[in-house]
């Protein structure tokens, strides 16, 4: 059945290209469009074919399988869609050489454009790159659509092979390269390749399934190897086989031939890049636990005299190991117990012998970077920024190496890392192995610890300033397992109780759904007891914005929360928060349902290289350089550039602009107003405050607790239900991961 009309309102617009709009004449429409956002084609005349049907929520709606734009096809596309024309400009291209003239111009010889008043270089190159993006997205969208490839992983597909030669054939040859794109795993390309005809036992589809297997367990549940039992009985649940083990072991043998997966002893099978990365941090923590640095000073009583800085017996006892000739140590030691103190200590040791230049500091997080910088005196770098700085040279330019916050390092930068420092340099590695380990496969700090590679102090006494403060001693009680004295008045720790008043009961007398909306009502009771110290915080938050103190304002006050959904996750919290730290932007971008204004606090949430300035070089004007940007990352998104369709964020603590194009934002950023504990792992913020909730159960456990409490520098505020605190504090969390350096005590 056919439909024409104009859309004149949109009702609805989802995340895969889905919409419901209203046509000017009262009819609802619904769909899918993968062309370009809804948006452009509102008022052009459309034809659309489909079948009416009743939706629960609009009515009666006509569902359409095709649309299509009843105007001059290319007018439409280069005034709507194609970045860099005018309705004049696209015109008169048309007029002057005609349709398939131009659409040969546009793909051949684009510099014939330049002849045209009002196309210069810089406008010249967004008219490309957009035009070859378009192209990329007809062509794969008339190859892919037969197949029920959503809108959505359409886009996703033609964004990331724009700059793939004929993307539609090397696809044809391998459905299985898709799976090298972020976000489509090997489900979702299985599934094209079967409808494509690829044999269930061909053998190229046995060794995808067998990456997205050792990528599952591996880097997304954090361990580095896998027993190969536990390998086949995922193959057999992804692919839905049986006794097809001979053909598991085919690949594998052929994997292991071409070295891209080692097999270890009792049958454990790990990628080779991981079990390369942790065979080399094995090798290498047992090597420069051996060598002998010399010592220092003579007598180390009468230097330890001399600072300023007054150490407990265990923190001397560091100082002695370093002064004795290690070359190597651990520094492990829980919130409190001065692992700065001791740090900076063993730093003004090893200045007696190296200048101060010789001297580096380092951590993942920028934030983390600047703290050691900060209470140690002495130069210190992100590790990322460390590994680009010297990335054309064989080792780092220093003697000493001071690795913090050690425990969020995973295998394959950790590895990085140490293959940087010099053979002969002195590193200290300090961490708090009572945190959440690393995102990403390994678990480093604590394997070195277990193995004992090299020596080790544990710092366990806790120095605490004064009667009042209690983030320190409560995050230890909760670190051992046992329910802190939380209800106490503190100057520094405030626990606001929101609980559900005889729950037990109600949980006995209510229906599900009952007892669900009482959950939802307590939900909205803490979410209201949150903003009320919103309020509390905003004036001081914004003072720090308008003195331009971006990084403070950024640290100052922040609501992190256990998971990303419900009424209490970070997605929810975020929209909810937004409306009371920027309620009136000058400008703001909506893709879907993701709203970003001008001046918002956001994160990024990928690893990829990306178009960046340093701070100063984007005041001057300087040219943009591609640099690597990690996920984590908190900024002030503080420009948008609506004709170019780009927005600016600025990330103080690495001190870089990067710029974003429309397209990226849904994949790339993300409001920070509300984070999940998981991704402050290493930051420090004045304020902190938290929702406890049974709701959020599941992830409840004493590493998580341990690791929200001690982000906050001068204040925590837990707010919710004791029931779920105290039980979070009772449930010991001890992390399990497979990895190849315990595998290899004793040898591989």
């Amino acid at each position: 059945m056919t439909l024409i009309g104009q859309i004149d309102r949109i009702l609805f617009e989802g995340d895969e290209g889905f919409f419901i709009a209203v046509l000017k004449t009262g009819e609802k429409i619904s769909g899918v469009y993968y062309e370009s956002s809804v948006e452009n084609i509102k008022n052009s005349a459309i034809t659309l074919q489909g079948e009416w049907h009743e939706h629960k929520k609009y009515g009666r709606t006509f569902k359409f399988d095709s649309l299509k734009v009843n105007q001059n096809e290319l007018f439409f596309f280069l005034n709507k869609i194609i970045k860099g024309f005018t309705k004049k400009l696209a015109a008169e291209l048309i007029e002057k050489f005609g349709q398939e003239g131009l659409i040969d111009i546009l793909d051949n010889d684009i510099e014939r454009l330049l002849e045209f008043s009002g196309i210069k270089e810089k406008r010249l190159k967004k008219i490309q790159a957009s035009w070859k993006q378009f192209r990329s997205m007809r062509e794969l969208g008339e190859f892919l659509t037969p197949y029920d490839v959503s809108p959505a992983l359409l886009t996703t597909i033609a964004t990331a092979m724009k700059d793939v030669d004929a993307p539609c054939t090397k696809i044809k040859e391998n459905p299985y390269i898709l799976t090298n794109i972020n976000s489509i795993g090997f489900k979702r390309a299985d599934e094209l390749a079967l409808k494509m005809g690829i044999d269930r036992e061909d053998a190229g589809r046995i060794s995808s399934a067998m990456d997205y297997v050792l990528l599952n367990y591996c880097e997304a549940q954090g361990n580095s190897c896998i027993s190969k039992e536990i390998l086949f009985s995922g193959l057999d649940e992804l692919l839905a086989f049986s006794d097809k083990n001979h053909l598991y072991e085919a690949a594998l043998v052929e994997r292991v031939g071409e070295g891209s997966i080692v097999i270890m002893k009792n049958e454990r099978v790990s990628p080779a890049r991981l079990y390369d990365a942790e065979k080399y941090l094995y090798d290498t923590f047992l090597s420069r636990a051996k060598v002998d640095n010399g010592g220092f000073v003579k007598d180390l009583d009468l230097f330890l005299a001399d600072s300023s800085l007054k150490l407990g017996e265990q923190q001397k006892e560091a100082v002695k190991i370093i002064n004795s000739g290690a070359s190597l140590l651990f520094l492990v030691g829980y919130a409190g117990t001065g692992k700065s103190t001791t740090s900076k200590t063993i730093l003004e040791l090893l200045n007696t012998r190296f200048d101060k230049k010789e001297i580096i500091t380092c951590a993942l997080s920028g934030i983390a970077s600047q703290r050691i910088s900060d209470t140690t005196g002495y130069e210190s770098a992100t590790i990322q920024s460390l590994l680009i700085k010297h990335e054309k040279a064989d080792n780092f330019p220093y003697e000493v190496v001071l690795i913090d916050e050690a425990s969020m390092i995973n295998s394959t930068l950790f590895a990085k890392l140490m293959r940087k420092i010099s053979k002969s340099a002195i590193v200290i590695i300090v961490g708090d192995d009572a945190q959440l380990p690393p995102i990403g496969a390994g678990n480093v700090l604590s394997d070195a610890l277990t193995l004992e590679l090299a020596p080790i102090v544990k710092l366990t006494e806790i120095y605490r300033q004064s009667p009042d403060q209690a983030i320190t001693l409560i995050a230890n009680d909760i670190r051992k397992g046992v329910v802190p004295e939380y209800r106490n008045s503190y100057e520094d720790f405030e626990f606001v109780d929101v609980n559900i008043e005889n729950y037990y009961a109600l949980k006995n007398q209510l229906s599900a759904d009952e007892l669900k909306g009482v959950r939802e009502e307590n939900s909205q009771a803490i979410v209201a007891e949150i903003l009320h110290r919103v309020v509390d915080s905003i004036e001081k938050a914004r003072y720090r914005l308008k003195n331009k103190q971006i990084k403070e304002y950024l640290n100052y006050f922040q609501v992190i929360t256990p998971m990303k959904g419900g009424m209490l996750g970070s997605a929810n919290l975020n929209r909810v928060l937004q409306e009371y730290f920027n309620p009136n932007p000058k400008k703001c971008v909506k893709r879907g349902d993701l709203e970003l204004r001008l001046m918002d606090k956001v994160v990024h949430t990928k690893n990829e290289n990306m178009t960046s300035w340093s701070g100063a070089g984007f005041k001057e004007g300087e040219e943009s350089a591609q640099r690597r940007i990690f996920n984590g990352m908190s900024g002030l998104l503080f420009k948008i550039e609506s004709d170019d369709e780009q927005v600016f964020v600025f990330y103080p603590n690495e001190d870089v602009v990067v710029r974003y194009e429309y397209e990226e934002l849904k994949s790339h950023l993300m409001l920070s107003y509300a984070l999940t504990i998981h991704k402050v792992q290493g930051m420090e913020y004045d304020i902190v405050v938290m929702p406890m909730s049974f709701t959020h159960f599941i992830m409840h456990n004493t590493k998580l607790i341990y690791t929200a409490i001690t982000r906050a520098k001068h204040r925590c505020i837990i707010i919710g239900e004791s029931g779920a605190f105290e039980s979070a504090c009772r449930r010991v969390e001890v992390t399990r991961r497979d990895t190849v350096l315990l595998e290899l005590k004793g040898g591989a």
